[in-house]
């Protein structure tokens, strides 16, 4: 079984590190003494973070790229090889949440979510595998959510890019044991995020981002190979993913009172620039 990976063994990279979760995960990493290379296209934000991180123990590297851009994701994770010692841990953490009702199919909003949250995912895995393959060890940990346990409301497109994402995992631990990378699928319940800021439902047991970093990291140095939380709330999402379907869908609809919601208007037109980035 492949171990968590030490400060002393290469560098960190977090994607989707503008904002949110990967933003606070990169800067706990940071202040425990890893050098952490950050990932997103907010090249503003990346620089504020360096300067945040300024009076820990580790070291903030800014690469700026577009994970849906598998050229330039090659090239960064071919520097970090080559200038920085290698990458032993990576947080894949980004990824797009667009809410849509079941009346308001777009498909910009299914494209845009799989190329950002599955696609790009695997633009970083390949190279990531070539290159610890060839250490025979690493840490890859994939951002997933309870959203990929069973089918919530507005998460259409978004929960089936989370339900790939720890299928892969699972796909993945088989080879990557016998490779000594050590494989781990993150799932955390609702968080509060700019992702999560304007979801049109009830969202029981909120974490606070600092608290969900704190988890993830705390996570990180075990040998699971899931990582959620907070474990009251996912525990009992994770139950009833094997409820039978009418009971699932009567307990969804009256813990959101989903049921209770009129349909939306059918007049939206998706607009990219609502849409809730953090990559």
């Amino acid at each position: 079984m492949p171990k968590p990976v030490s400060p002393f063994e290469g560098i960190a990279w977090v994607t989707g590190a503008s904002t949110g979760i990967g933003r606070a995960t990169a800067l706990k990493l940071a202040r425990m003494g890893w050098r952490v290379a950050i990932t997103a296209r907010n090249n503003e934000a990346l620089e504020a973070l360096v300067q945040k991180a300024s009076d820990g123990y580790g070291k903030i590297i800014p690469m700026p790229a577009d994970i849906t851009d598998r050229e330039a994701i090659s090239e960064v994770v071919d520097t970090l090889e080559r200038d920085h010692g290698g990458v032993a841990l990576a947080v894949l953490n980004a990824g797009i949440y667009e809410p849509m009702h079941g009346n308001q199919l777009e498909y910009e909003v299914f494209d845009k979510t799989f190329d950002v949250n599955l696609v790009g995912t695997v633009n970083c895995l390949v190279p990531l595998q070539k290159a610890m393959f060839r250490r025979r060890q690493g840490q890859i940990a994939f951002v997933s959510s309870v959203a990929g346990y069973s089918g919530l409301p507005t998460s259409v497109a978004y929960g089936a890019t989370k339900a790939a994402l720890i299928n892969m995992a699972e796909s993945l631990k088989f080879d990557f044991d016998k490779m000594g990378i050590l494989v781990q699928v993150i799932n955390p319940g609702f968080v509060d995020t700019p992702a999560t800021q304007s979801n049109p439902f009830e969202m029981p047991h909120l974490m606070p981002v600092d608290e969900a970093a704190e988890a993830l990291v705390r996570g990180l140095s075990r040998s699971s190979f899931e990582v959620t939380f907070p474990k009251r709330f996912t525990r009992t999402m994770k139950i009833m993913r094997f409820l039978p379907y009418r009971v699932y869908f009567a307990l969804l609809n009256r813990s959101t009172k989903w049921k209770d919601r009129p349909l939306e208007p059918t007049d939206t037109v998706f607009d990219e620039s609502t849409s809730r980035k953090h990559w």
